[in-house]
């Protein structure tokens, strides 16, 4: 019985239906080469494309390399332009079979028609093989000088290739001089404007090792080129408008006329429809009037229509754009745009990065004029179902309110918030509060009847749980179930995961304790027994620092913990003035949307003095650390532990505080269940001060809040740890011993505030801690987190120190992880890292 016939399938161009698809299509590409048939060109042209499609999807087709180029004999445009896309593909992979594709190229860059000159004149200087490089010159001078316009632009873009391929050569050739030529005598716009571009790369890339190219690059922005491309900037296409213009910016008029002769040269610019030639007339305006106060402001009313029109016309992406811009504006400047604070108003169909940014220029905007219109527009807002544009809402509400003189309304909106019964909103709520209590201390009476109504359970959030608790204990004596409230939370101690949150506990208690003793005994007895036993070094500290206080002189804890306060007049600002003028001297870039200086997200100086690789895993790992900083090498680091990351788990908390150098009372955790009764009597005076030669120093305190302990006598000190000032380690050496040993220390540091402002320049880091025989091999991360890996070696025996250092110059602390050959030296040479990182900055 004969087998079925297989059915007929018409095969889908993109797919080869078997192995040898490819070979049928060099056979049949062979065939047609030499035909002159009728039709031949159709037949071609299915054949080019299943080559195109194949080559699109990763199929490799360079074996019909040969075949394609004797087919590209052929007056038809469309099958010349699929010729040169597959010739440009495969012949920088091959530079041997670009040879073969020289000889059609050459030629048709001599065809009667421009098109194809033009055509394979881009795709000759698109070959990027160095060995080609003395057969672009002829074709690419004859290109200058042709006569079609199109063959001409093509030209100038190609001897910027050359250039890139070999500089020598296109500066031997002279064509840079022909390029000038060219810009100021072409009469078609798109030529000049491809010469300007070419030029301004190849003097800008020259003038590193030429002075003549320096004259050059500054012969650009001489007046009268400058003059010449601002009479035919209406001939330019939007992308050579902004060539154009920021060229122009780069000229200083000498007086004040020629400014404002510029300024009614462009004044129809802001009116274009392109959103970039509309930022980059707004740009140039700008800084011509920098020095100019009246006519600077006379611009900044003149262009807020402009970019006002731009914000609502465009997509969402434009918008943002446009919006970030303007948002730049008003927070230089925000009087100026009060009266159109409406525009800032958030659609429903916004999506939420351009919502956030409208609440920022809201909050910008706000004044005594518009403040309750503004203020009931956000309240609407927190009624959202998007919780995170909610959120913002509120907190915009606060900063209005933090920066006005008149709050009573907005008071009352924010308690009202309270009573919405939603998580966020409270949360959120109770942090605003916190900040205006401390600024406007006579709203206490009535922000504390609502939030004493608030119950802590029903806060989750660790901000919003700090804020609760900040109040509880700065205004105890006002709220009548603090003391107890907080007891709850104390007796929750060991299920409370934030660190924020027991801080703000303990000093709560404290400062609770001082203005109702009796009611807050128990509790700061089993506050300060919980914190003595935390895990969390600071937390530990503090507990520590507290029991000693009052052990001491309970009237100087009084005055530590409680001392007279002055409302807060201004709240730091998250930007400095020095950094806003960076962003505003880059208007019309990427550093206006990243709200920072371009240095931060491009310039790897301000990252390290180590090149890094692209891949979050890939750290540059130092070879030898010399007397200076050298240059690294590439390390992959696959250890978990050397991923840049600023969210590190804790390991070996326990042991790092074990090893500390306080000698804190040992806890039993049923201390914490104790109940002192005692009578009033029995209180501790506040004016009480324990004699320095009382045989047991402790007892009272110890007595007084259940703690039953006494403080160890401290230990006679142990010799200096020093370190090896010529220490080496290499990379591989500490990414072993990183693995191999486990975390001897977990704890946290803090920088001062002159270093975090150091920290600007990282390596400055690197050297101040060089300086303490502390030597950086590893380093990543930009602002406001950086990675540091640093090692230290025994001056006087082989054991090694290795740290872990994640820096938050926002919050100015430090993470740090210690592992080390030898565990006994590893606190001493915590406090020595310690005392090197906090006098950082401080020189």
């Amino acid at each position: 019985m004969a087998p079925p016939a297989q059915s007929q399938r018409s095969h889908s161009p993109s797919q080869p239906s078997g192995k040898g698809e490819v070979s049928d299509l060099k056979m049949q590409l062979r065939q047609l080469a030499g035909s002159r048939a009728p039709g031949t060109d159709d037949s071609k042209r299915d054949l080019f494309k299943k080559v195109i499609s194949y080559m699109t999807i990763g199929i490799d087709v360079s074996s019909v390399f040969s075949e394609m180029v004797m087919c590209s004999a052929t007056s038809d445009i469309v099958l010349k332009k699929m010729c040169y896309l597959y010739v440009g593909n495969y012949a920088k992979y091959n530079p041997d079979l670009a040879l073969l594709t020289i000889n059609f190229l050459q030629r048709d860059c001599k065809d009667e028609d421009p098109m194809i000159r033009g055509l394979a004149l881009r795709s000759l200087c698109s070959l990027r093989v160095p060995n080609l490089v003395e057969y672009l010159v002829g074709p690419l001078g004859a290109g200058l000088k042709d006569g079609n316009s199109y063959v001409r632009m093509v030209a100038a873009v190609g001897v910027l290739k050359l250039y890139h391929i070999s500089g020598s050569t296109c500066v031997d050739a002279d064509f840079p001089a022909l390029l000038k030529h060219l810009m100021l005598n072409d009469p078609d716009a798109q030529v000049v404007a491809n010469c300007l571009s070419a030029l301004q790369e190849i003097w800008g890339l020259e003038a590193s090792s030429s002075e003549e190219a320096v004259r050059e690059r500054e012969a650009l922005i001489s007046k009268p080129i400058i003059y010449y491309l601002l009479n035919r900037i209406k001939e330019f296409s939007e992308w050579a408008q902004c060539t154009v213009l920021e060229l122009v910016s780069k000229y200083a008029p000498p007086d004040s006329n020629e400014i404002f002769d510029i300024m009614n040269l462009l004044e129809d610019r802001l009116q274009h429809a392109n959103g970039a030639v509309v930022l980059a007339t707004i740009k140039l305006f700008l800084q011509l009037t920098l020095s100019m106060t009246d006519v600077h402001q006379q611009v900044y009313e003149r262009i807020k229509a402009p970019l006002l029109t731009l914000v609502s016309s465009g997509s969402p992406e434009q918008s943002y754009a446009v919006l970030s811009h303007l948002h730049l504006l008003v927070m230089r400047a925000p009087m100026l745009f009060a009266s159109d604070y409406k525009h800032f108003y958030c659609q429903y169909n916004e999506p939420f990065y351009v919502k956030k940014l409208k609440l920022e220029m809201l909050t910008a905007v706000a004044n005594e004029s518009n403040t309750y219109e503004i203020v009931t527009e956000l309240c609407e807002y927190a009624a959202n179902v998007d919780i995170p544009i909610a959120r913002e809402s509120i907190r915009a509400v606060g900063k209005i309110a933090l920066q006005q003189y008149d709050v009573n309304a907005i008071v009352d909106r924010l308690l009202q918030f309270l009573e919405m019964e939603k998580d966020y909103v409270t949360a959120e709520t109770l942090v605003l509060v916190k900040d205006l209590l401390r600024k406007y201390p006579q709203w206490s009476h009535d922000c504390i009847a609502v939030i004493g109504n608030i119950s802590s359970n029903n806060v989750q959030e660790p901000k919003a749980k700090a804020a609760l608790i900040w109040m509880l204990g700065e205004y105890a004596q006002d709220m009548q179930d603090a003391p107890y409230a907080l007891e709850g939370l104390i007796e929750d101690w060991e299920d409370e995961n934030s660190p924020e949150v027991r801080l703000h506990l303990l000093t709560a208690v404290m400062k609770c304790f001082f203005r109702r003793p009796p009611e807050t005994q128990k509790a700061l007895g089993a506050a300060l027994a919980a914190g003595l036993a935390d895990m969390h070094q600071d937390v530990h500290d503090r507990a520590l620092f507290y029991y000693r206080l009052l052990q001491n002189n309970v009237s100087v804890a009084n005055s530590v913990v409680n001392p007279p306060k002055q409302a807060v007049s201004v709240f730091a600002d998250t930007q400095s003035s020095e950094i806003k003028d960076r962003i505003f001297d880059e208007f019309n870039s990427l550093s206006v949307l990243y709200q920072k200086p371009s240095y931060m997200f491009t310039d790897k100086e301000h990252q390290g003095p180590f090149a890094f690789s692209e891949e979050l895993g890939n750290l540059s790992i130092g070879s030898e650390p010399a007397d200076d900083i050298l240059p690294a090498q590439r390390v992959e680091a696959n250890d978990e532990d050397l991923l840049l990351t600023t969210i590190e788990k804790e390991e070996n908390r326990a042991h790092g505080n074990n090893d500390s150098a306080y000698n804190a009372p040992a806890y039993d955790s049923s201390l914490s269940q104790l109940a002192v009764s005692q009578t009033d009597g029995e209180l501790l005076s506040l004016d009480q001060t324990v004699p320095a030669d009382a045989p047991q120093p402790s007892s009272a305190i110890d007595d007084l809040f259940g703690l039953g302990l006494s403080i160890a006598p401290s230990p006679a000190p142990s010799p200096p740890l020093k370190l090896n000032s010529k220490a080496v380690l290499d990379p591989s050496t500490f990414q072993q011993k990183w693995r191999q040993l486990s975390v001897s220390i977990s704890q946290e540091g803090s920088l001062s505030p002159q270093g975090v402002a150091a920290m600007m320049s990282p390596q400055a880091l690197l050297h101040h801690m060089q300086s303490h025989y502390i030597h950086c091999i590893a380093s990543g991360g930009q602002a406001p987190n950086f990675k540091f890996f640093f090692f230290a070696q025994k001056a006087d025996e082989p054991a090694t120190f290795l740290v872990e250092c994640i820096i938050n110059s926002s919050m100015c602390k430090a993470q740090i992880k210690i592992k080390a050959d030898d565990q006994s030296a590893s606190q001493a040479f915590s406090a020595l890292f310690q005392s090197a990182l906090s006098k950082f900055g401080m020189a």
